[in-house]
């Protein structure tokens, strides 16, 4: 078992671990006058990106007791949990996360919370029960990652929540779900490793925000894929650097054979069936993109007469706003 204290390494502190000794590295090699350091430093510097990446490796080793039961994903496909009910609930937890601009990691850990509750523990199967773990384990997850985290009651954005739970209910099930987990909320997730494998796909560092930005909405969009659930993050952030890269024309394309090479403890079939099932995703979502571009321009030609009716229309008194529902004995 690798020491507890390599599973409190965050994304950001393994990364900058990396990138601080590799640029350490690069300036002792090189003197005042340009000419090379004899004094050993370099190789000081060498072996602190060997430790950075072995300290990656050990997160590696560790990231399986962060997951949900290794049964879960079948669950969701056998429909013993209910798998609409969880893409409602990873939909509000995106919704809300972009709305208050939260981290993608906020959003990320507030499902691996829900997830491996909803893999130890049964929900009534009621909307509101499913709603009130969405709203817990994304407070839960804010608490974890944000300077700033709105209130329990304006977490439950208006018009995107269904239910108002009263902060009494809220910090209930925040101590059932922080018991469920054992307190462990440090997840290793893809956000963990994926600045590192950025660096090693581009170390020069021209391409490296653009490559994290997009291998972070392809690891959102997989948040609502089931299947997703099969792989470890690491594999998941491996896949995400590739499709990146892969819609980098200045960059040249990296194979699974060769992502592998990135770090100890990465297996090429995972991350080649990771891959797989991220390009798929990736092009459904141009399709989906492409068919609402249509679909919206075939909206604009709209004839007079449907303009005419709904400019009439619209002088009549607006339907009455439905409140929002608390759910029964919360």
């Amino acid at each position: 078992m690798p020491d507890d204290a390599a599973y409190l390494l965050c994304a950001e502190e393994a990364a900058a671990a990396f990138f601080g000794a590799a640029a350490a590295g690069s300036s002792a090699c090189t003197g005042a006058g340009g000419e090379d350091d004899d004094d050993g430093s370099c190789c000081s510097a060498g072996e602190e990106v060997e430790e950075s990446a072995a300290s990656i490796a050990e997160l590696i080793g560790g990231e399986a007791d962060y997951a949900p039961r290794p049964d879960y994903p079948d669950r969701l496909r056998s429909r013993s949990i209910d798998p609409a009910a969880r893409a409602e609930s990873v939909a509000w937890i995106l919704k809300v996360q972009e709305y208050y601009g939260f981290l993608p990691l906020t959003a990320y850990l507030a499902v691996n919370y829900m997830d491996r509750f909803l893999s130890l523990h049964r929900l009534p199967e009621d909307g509101w029960a499913m709603e009130l773990l969405a709203v817990t384990c994304l407070s839960l997850a804010a608490k974890m990652e944000e300077i700033l985290v709105p209130s329990l009651l304006d977490l439950q954005v208006e018009g995107i929540s269904r239910y108002v739970f009263e902060p009494g209910a809220v910090g209930r099930m925040e101590l059932l779900v922080l018991t469920a987990l054992n307190w462990r909320l440090r997840s290793v997730t893809p956000f963990t490793f994926i600045d590192f494998f950025a660096y090693k796909v581009d170390p020069g560092g021209r391409h490296t925000r653009c490559l994290i930005a997009r291998a972070t909405q392809v690891i959102l969009a997989a948040m609502h894929d089931i299947e997703f659930l099969d792989h470890c993050p690491s594999s998941m952030a491996a896949a995400a650097v590739l499709c990146a890269t892969g819609e980098t024309p200045s960059l040249e394309s990296v194979s699974p054979g060769a992502a592998v090479r990135w770090c100890i403890g990465l297996a090429e079939d995972a991350i080649s069936s990771c891959y797989r099932l991220m390009q798929q995703l990736v092009i459904g979502n141009v399709r989906t993109r492409a068919a609402s571009t249509t679909a919206s321009a075939a909206n604009l030609c709209c004839s007079d007469e449907v303009l005419s009716s709904h400019s009439s229309s619209s002088s009549s008194p607006p339907p009455a706003k439905r409140r929002k529902r608390s759910p029964p004995g919360i």
